[in-house]
């Protein structure tokens, strides 16, 4: 993986001095996964340009690490070669003194705003190029964005890309800004994250993250999707605002905001409630649960004996028992709704008595390389009688005009299948666990692009 930084402030090879690395030696920095090399492939007074090169060692990755399964996966995967949280550290290591905006040589310059120029390939887009504008663009930076097609064709989308961002600003800042939206984009780190990275982020984000209109995709990605600690850095970073609560009937996902002129988030959990009513179960677990909304629907069928309400979020379980009135007068009875925080990468015994799972809008949000996984602990090892799956029909995107070509419907999807593809993947399913599979389109079908949803029952 590669990060450039260049500059045309004359004279260039100030860089030099603001980097604290001199422009004509070859720096060097071993890291615990690797190796990072430092040089200038071009040191003139008109322009100058300091690259770092990172060799990902992807043996050292799992030595020692004691595990029997998945041994291939271990090996063969885009962490040596995709801009990631690897890179941060290689950049925070061989730049710490650059980042805190210090330099004894050139101090006015290193306080000045110069004309700038990054690149960063390959760069993992999880969410597409629209998320790569969100996060870059309100912090001042022009972007060109080239999609790498040889990475992403294996991976059903273009998911990396060549990053050039300009603009006048500050090195230090330039380098934070990379420090952290790096791992943000990759939406993954390769270490544990615990309350220390709250103050991390808070440190390279300050007098910046505050103010940028994505700090809460950002605080969420850059901690590994760890609600808890995505909220305690969100009240340290912007504690007036921390205490002020969204009325649960006012949320929605920019998904939802696409689809609302059709309406298709009300037609999709009306589909939903009327398949688990035909398939006579009783017994209801929704994976991915969300703030409880298909819950709360089902709470309200007196057919539906029990429920459970799984998903990895704090913040959206939390959400979900305000939603259903968990414990409170006029709520549910007792041990009928249980929410449960787990992941569907974990096989979970807790919600095994359901005779029917449910995954709406689920799968597209995990890696394509995550699904064998997620399918293996709800169709393999749990397998209730029916299984219920929704998820967007790619084809269906080019009718929706706010819809940038080649952008996915919500930033956080991985992918988004096509009606072919989602059939193919039913067919798969089947054959593998036993299961037959019946699909079906949800809300108005245009002649040629089919319905904006598909769904999948699976009953054995």
């Amino acid at each position: 993986m590669f990060l450039s930084i260049a500059t045309t402030h004359h004279p260039a090879t100030d860089l030099g001095f603001l980097l604290h690395k001199h422009p004509e030696r070859l720096h060097q920095t071993n890291l615990s996964f690797g190796k990072a090399w430092l040089f200038y492939p071009e040191a003139s007074e008109a322009r100058c340009e300091a690259a770092l090169l990172l060799d990902v060692d992807p043996v050292g990755l799992v030595r020692g690490k004691g595990r029997a399964d998945g041994l291939l996966d271990q090996y063969v995967n885009d962490r040596p070669y995709s801009a990631s949280s690897f890179l941060s550290v290689a950049l925070n290591k061989m730049f710490r003194t650059a980042m805190s905006g210090i330099s004894k040589e050139r101090p006015q310059l290193a306080e000045s705003d110069l004309p700038l120029e990054a690149v960063v390939a390959p760069l993992p887009m999880r969410g597409g190029e629209a998320i790569v504008r969100q996060l870059f663009e309100p912090l001042g930076w022009t972007i060109e964005l080239t999609p790498i097609e040889a990475m992403g064709a294996s991976s059903g989308g273009l998911r990396y890309g060549h990053l050039k961002l300009s603009g006048l600003g500050r090195l230090s800042n330039l380098l934070n800004h990379l420090y952290v939206l790096i791992p943000v984009m990759d939406d993954a780190k390769h270490y544990w994250v615990g309350d220390d990275e709250v103050d991390k982020l808070l440190s390279k984000g300050a007098g910046w993250l505050e103010h940028h209109p994505a700090n809460e995709l950002i605080a969420r990605r850059y901690l590994r999707n760890r609600s808890v600690l995505a909220r305690a850095a969100l009240a340290r970073l912007v504690p007036e605002t921390a205490a002020a609560e969204t009325p649960v009937q006012t949320r929605s996902s920019p998904e939802e905001t696409l689809e609302a002129p059709i309406r298709l988030h009300d037609r999709r959990l009306n589909a939903v409630v009327e398949a688990i009513r035909a398939s006579g179960g009783k017994v209801v677990a929704d994976l991915g649960c969300g703030e409880g909304k298909l819950l709360d629907r089902l709470m309200r069928e007196r057919w539906v004996q029990k429920l459970f309400g799984l998903d990895p979020a704090v913040r959206e379980l939390e959400w979900a028992a305000r939603r259903l009135r968990l414990n409170e007068a006029g709520g549910p009875p007792e041990g009928r709704v249980m929410l449960l925080h787990g992941s569907l990468t974990y096989r979970d015994s807790r919600w095994a008595e359901a005779d029917v799972a449910v995954l709406v809008e689920v799968v597209e949000h995990l890696d394509q390389d995550r699904l064998p996984l997620v399918e293996r602990i709800v169709f393999g090892e749990t397998a209730p009688k029916t299984v219920i799956v929704t998820t967007p029909n790619a084809d269906y995107n080019a009718l929706f005009r706010s819809l940038p070509p080649g952008t996915f419907r919500h930033p956080d999807h991985r992918f988004e299948w096509s009606r072919p593809e989602f059939k193919t993947w039913t067919a798969r399913i089947g054959e593998t666990y036993g299961y037959a599979a019946e699909i079906s389109g949800i809300g108005a079908e245009d002649a040629k692009l089919g319905a904006p949803t598909q769904m999948a029952v699976f009953t054995r």
